[in-house]
């Protein structure tokens, strides 16, 4: 299924969060907080509020977006306005 969002919205892939400690403690997921960090696979159209590309790394705010599933992956359905910042590494 391919999934085109519209305006300035944006599909970010989840990122997984560590679910083991350094030092060895294996945390359930039941107990690990939300992930506020994703891959963009698609953007919207509207090129003039939209500043990030697909295959940006970005962090976004904790409680935005609309949940998704695309082939058993979570993905989000950002606005631009939720997206805080691009991660270079």
């Amino acid at each position: 299924m391919k999934v085109k969002p519209l305006a300035d919205r944006v599909i970010v892939k989840l990122e997984k969060n560590e679910s083991k400690t350094a030092g060895g403690i294996i945390i359930p997921d039941t107990a690990q907080e939300k992930t506020q960090t994703g891959l963009v696979v698609e953007v919207g159209d509207d090129t003039e509020v939209i500043k990030v590309k697909a295959g940006q790394k970005v962090m976004y705010d904790k409680y935005a977006g609309t949940a998704i599933k695309l082939e058993g992956v979570e993905h989000l359905i950002l606005k631009m306005s939720d997206i805080v910042a691009v991660i270079e590494e």
